[in-house]
């Protein structure tokens, strides 16, 4: 079977299939309705057409999609078949049902026509849809294996004409590149040759440099030298001069220890008379209050040592501090 017939085909039994499912759906209705009145509870009437709605819709599911499944390839499992049957059964004993109860078998077996063609279609039409769906994967199969042996047979001219191409190209390639070997091979004699012209003025010139360079490198440690000569010399100075400075502020240090010394013992000489009962002169007088404050002594003790009175002496004491404070002032700033 070719695509066209395929698919005619596949019309023909989709048609005829909803047509049966139509027209058993019609009359199933007809039929079972005015029965499900009869039942129905006083008042609720009008539900009697839902129970053969419910049945063919569950019918028109099951059609539907096992002829989609059919058409997949796939198979929907017990469940799918289950419900296959059960509502075609369920769909023959409603509509056999008023004439079984009236025991009318004539009638019974009218009733029972619409509900077994309808199981009877439903189970060929998947067995026809199946047997379809594998004449249609067996042409596709063949038709894909006869388009894989055209694209086989066209890439096998398309590399044969590739090859002759291939070596073509090859041959022409080999003897422009023998032409292009004999041209690089006189190009490259003519390269060496002023490679050696070139290295020889390299060699030359690297000379000069080197000679100019050393003669840099020789001047520039005879600074560095001379520089190095210079900075011994100014450390060697500063040395000196840290040395002389050390020097002198030691010496300085010492003349003061000295002083301070012959100004301790000349002050224990002065204080060492100890009370007088009469004034000393004022001359001697000054230097014993400045001794005694010197040594921190209150001022009645410097007033018994000079024979003065402790008014002259406290102020005397007051130049004194008067005087260290100036004294102070002068060598903070």
């Amino acid at each position: 079977m070719n695509a066209v017939q395929i698919r005619s085909a596949e019309r023909a039994l989709s048609v005829g299939t909803w047509l049966i499912v139509g027209g058993a759906m019609l009359f199933s209705i007809l039929t079972v309705t005015p029965l499900m009145e009869r039942h129905s509870p006083k008042g609720w009437e009008w539900t009697a057409p839902i129970l053969p709605l419910v049945v063919d819709a569950a019918v028109v599911i099951v059609v539907r999609l096992d002829a989609v499944l059919a058409g997949m390839g796939g198979h929907g499992g017990r469940w799918p078949i289950a419900l296959r049957w059960m509502t075609g059964f369920m769909t023959l004993a409603l509509n056999v049902a008023d004439s079984a109860l009236k025991k009318d078998l004539v009638g019974a077996a009218v009733h029972a026509v619409a509900p077994l063609l309808l199981i009877v279609t439903a189970e060929t039409g998947l067995a026809y849809r199946r047997a379809i769906t594998t004449a249609q994967s067996a042409r596709e199969a063949q038709l894909k294996a006869e388009r894989a042996e055209r694209e086989h047979a066209a890439t096998e001219r398309r590399e044969a004409q590739e090859r002759r191409v291939r070596e073509e190209r090859e041959h022409a390639a080999q003897l422009a590149r023998e032409q292009r070997e004999h041209e690089a091979l006189i190009a490259r004699e003519q390269t060496a040759r002023e490679e050696a012209v070139r290295r020889e003025e390299r060699e030359r010139a690297e000379a000069r440099e080197r000679a100019e360079r050393e003669a840099r490198e020789r001047r520039e440690r005879e600074r560095e030298q001379q520089q190095a000569e210079r900075e011994r010399l100014e450390r060697e100075a500063a040395q000196r001069r840290e040395r002389d400075r050390l020097e002198r502020e030691q010496e300085a240090r010492r003349q003061q220890q000295e002083r301070a010394e012959r100004e301790a013992r000349e002050r224990a000489a002065l204080l060492a008379g100890g009370p007088v009962n009469e004034k000393l002169p004022e001359d001697k007088a000054r230097l014993v209050v400045h001794a005694s404050f010197g040594e921190g002594l209150p001022v009645r003790a410097a007033a018994d040592l000079c024979g003065w009175s402790t008014g002259w002496v406290s102020a005397r004491y007051q130049e004194h501090r008067d005087g260290a404070g100036l004294v102070l002032e002068g060598a903070s700033s």
